[in-house]
């Protein structure tokens, strides 16, 4: 996995002065990079029975939609406030660097299907603490979380304690 390490660009300062981000968009652009992290990140959930992906606003779309297609899968997102057409039901969260809240269509999930969360970072948990809420609260059951970058000293594993988190990069 070093080699997908290679890929990834760290930016110093960015979105403000103190953080170090993980940009991922040079992994996406080399096609051996994107199509081994999307192995990685799909292995342990083909032929799990997942029927849904919900991939977290911006680059979990771009994973969640191709793990999705790997394990035969529907997608679903998973968006920031104002940015779906129709009903949603929301959750709040903190960040490493100030809060936000998420959004989901109130139909998406069905009670009872299996999800699977999809993300690019799991920094301090809260993202994606927000989205295992939404997934519940509309009744489906949330077979794991796959994480493309694990950001270990920010702890966020604690957050999805009694959670089935996978993760193919750490730092």
């Amino acid at each position: 996995m070093d080699a997908l390490k290679t890929h990834i660009r760290h930016v110093p300062d960015f979105p403000k002065p103190g953080i170090l981000f993980y940009d991922v968009t040079t992994l996406l652009k080399d096609a051996q990079g994107f199509r081994l992290a999307i192995d990685s990140l799909s292995q342990p959930y083909a032929g799990s029975g997942v029927s849904l992906v919900v991939g977290i606003e911006s680059r979990g779309f771009i994973l969640g939609s191709a793990v999705a297609d790997r394990i035969g899968a529907g997608f679903v997102p998973v968006r920031k406030l104002g940015k779906l057409p129709a009903q949603t039901i929301r959750a709040s969260y903190d960040l490493e660097y100030g809060s936000d809240s998420l959004e989901m269509h109130r139909d998406a999930i069905e009670p009872g299907q299996k999800v699977l969360i999809v993300d690019d970072l799991l920094a301090t948990g809260g993202t994606a603490r927000a989205t295992v809420n939404l997934v519940r609260q509309l009744g489906g059951d949330v077979v794991g979380l796959a994480f493309l970058i694990e950001l270990v000293e920010l702890h966020g594993r604690q957050k999805l304690e009694g959670e089935n988190v996978q993760v193919v990069l750490q730092y």
